[in-house]
């Protein structure tokens, strides 16, 4: 059985990778809604051991302190799916590996988990060169479980160009 593979997404992966080689960087990815998604975009890369560390999936609350140094009172306060927890989550993955480029993403997917404050597709990426400023934005993503996710693995790679 073959994969079906997304040419445009395997284009832009391969794209972040050689600018993170001419950084001579390599990535860290900490993933919450989708679950792992940006590092199998990376490492399915020929090659891709020279500009990727690592990849954390920390779904759970108890994974995104123990993992990557969320404080619990930011997770009691501002929840899951904010700001404040996905730039604790980018500065974390930094700590926790050897990379100098780390991208995290938060958010909900769907179909149910969604409120008024927080609907179904609001999900907050950040972006950290180590030595560097933090930076998040949020978007709100339109479709099913499959296409949220993918426009967030898609804006998570998107981004990183402007950090480096």
């Amino acid at each position: 059985m073959t994969v079906p593979t997304d040419p445009h997404l395997s284009d832009l992966a391969r794209a972040v990778g050689q600018r993170l080689q001419q950084a001579s960087l390599q990535l860290v990815t900490a993933e919450s809604c989708s679950g792992g998604w940006i590092a199998k975009a990376m490492t399915d890369i020929a090659g891709s051991s020279a500009f990727f560390d690592c990849g954390m999936v920390v779904y759970s609350y108890e994974a995104k302190q123990r993992l990557l140094g969320v404080r619990a009172q930011t997770l009691e306060q501002f929840g899951a799916v904010s700001r404040e927890t996905v730039l604790e989550m980018v500065s974390g993955a930094l700590v926790n590996s050897g990379a100098g480029m780390a991208v995290a993403v938060t958010g909900i997917a769907g179909p149910g988990g969604g409120s008024a404050d927080k609907p179904v597709g609001s999900v907050w990426i950040g972006w950290k060169q180590r030595g560097g400023y933090a930076r998040a934005q949020l978007f709100q993503f339109e479709g099913d479980r499959d296409a949220i996710r993918r426009q967030t693995v898609l804006q998570a790679l998107t981004g990183i160009f402007p950090a480096l």
